[in-house]
């Protein structure tokens, strides 16, 4: 069986393969031209998209999944629109491809550059979420990158319907149709021997929980770029104001509680921390569940008494774990232990303790006075990201159309040699 699965996976590699050497000679206004008609098509088949995702939310609704996941699942007409206008943002960005940079000039005459490339074939696979198809799809794209999408089985019928609307933006502008490729089978099995096709495709990016992204890393023989999954905190200094530290810890918990970049731990320092709880307390009412340590728990006598494995985890919920601590360096100690190295904030007005907690705190992006969930391609001014990167080689944070280019050394002389 597995060797079937492989051979279907190859094929579809060796088609991809084909038509990357169709992109990797496609000019950017072609290529903008092509984004155009995708966003068109996407248009013309609304109704048979947002259906589609219909029948995938009531699936999962019937499954009793958290109402925070289902969230991520679900397209509606903002959604939608916000997808569309993500791909007029993304025609607008400089085109990537052949840009030559670092250019220095050696004493010997020769001129040494670099030179962004796309990297060929890219294989996604991720959970839920429609707009990763999207995203996925047009950056690799305008990277002139041919990417095979393996979406998860509980968004099949609404990733089944956006791929067709965008190959067919493909075929009326030319291009081949495999330039974007989907995985239409929901068997784990997929996903796993897709992990294992060194030499047929060049780089893979997961997207999803911890589950998914521990499966990658532990099974991918294709080079991946690890994008993680979000323990993030807020730590709130004792040089903090109140009302800011509020206002961000509302938003950075309530707005989307299922995404990556949702807070799911909050570190208040002890000299403000019966103030701050207490108003926290009544910003949180009836909206997040509080699970506190035995100081937090003195402080408001009703909350839910915090466990080890609380500080540990993704709650993806609208729940939060919320722990004292004696300075910036126990904050900064606690999130380098528990974090997962995705978006870290502080709060505070004290200068010596930013630059502390800029410089030691281990994260892909680190906040001053500012939501987490800022992190985020789009709020980068990217268009779109391809995900968010937690590992320190190659990319790091919200990625970007740079993010999934490589590049090679191009290097002109007059006739030197050594």
């Amino acid at each position: 069986m597995n060797n079937l699965i492989t051979q279907e996976l190859k094929e579809m590699a060796k088609k991809a393969r084909d038509a990357f050497a169709y992109l990797s000679i496609t000019g950017s206004e072609e290529k903008n031209i092509a984004l155009k008609n995708i966003v068109d098509s996407l248009k013309q088949n609304r109704e048979a998209i947002l259906q589609a995702n219909h029948l995938d939310v009531t699936k999962m609704r019937e499954r009793g999944e958290k109402a925070a996941l289902i969230e991520r699942l679900a397209l509606d007409s903002n959604k939608f629109e916000s997808i569309c206008i993500g791909i007029l943002d993304i025609i607008k960005l400089n085109d990537p491809v052949y840009e030559v940079f670092d250019v220095i000039k050696r004493p010997n005459g020769l001129q040494i550059a670099k030179m962004y490339v796309p990297f060929g074939v890219i294989a996604m696979i991720y959970e839920s979420r429609p707009n990763v198809t999207v995203d996925a799809a047009v950056m690799a794209l305008k990277t002139s990158n041919v990417v095979i999408l393996k979406g998860g089985k509980e968004a099949i019928n609404t990733n089944l319907e956006l791929v067709r609307a965008m190959r067919e933006g493909l075929k009326k502008s030319g291009f081949p149709e495999d330039c974007i490729l989907f995985v239409n089978r929901i068997e784990r099995e997929y996903a796993t021997q897709l992990m294992k096709l060194k030499g047929d495709i060049d780089l893979l990016i997961p997207r999803g929980g911890a589950g998914l992204i521990r499966s990658v890393v532990e099974n991918a023989t294709v080079p991946v770029i690890e994008t993680g999954t979000g323990n993030c905190h807020l730590y709130v200094d004792a040089q903090a104001k109140i009302e800011n530290a509020l206002d961000i810890a509302y938003n950075a918990k309530v707005q989307r509680p299922g995404a990556c970049n949702a807070i799911e731990t909050i570190l208040v320092h002890r000299d403000i921390a019966k103030e701050f709880l207490s108003k926290l307390k009544d910003r949180f009412y009836n909206r997040v569940h509080i699970k506190g340590d035995n100081g937090v728990k003195q402080i408001l006598s009703s909350v839910e008494i915090a466990t080890e494995e609380d500080f540990q985890k993704e709650f993806l919920d609208f729940i939060v774990a919320v722990k004292i601590v004696g300075s910036i360096d126990e904050a900064i100690t606690h999130i380098n232990l528990y974090g997962t190295k995705h978006s870290e904030i502080i709060v505070t007005e004290d200068y010596s303790n930013i630059i502390k907690f800029q410089k030691q705190v281990d994260a892909a992006v680190v906040y001053v006075n500012a939501s987490s969930r800022f992190s985020d391609g789009g709020e980068f001014g990217f268009g779109a990201e391809i995900g968010i990167s937690t590992q320190k080689f190659h990319a790091r944070g919200p990625m970007g159309l740079k993010e999934i280019m490589t590049y090679k050394y191009v290097v002109i002389g007059e006739g030197q040699i050594r």
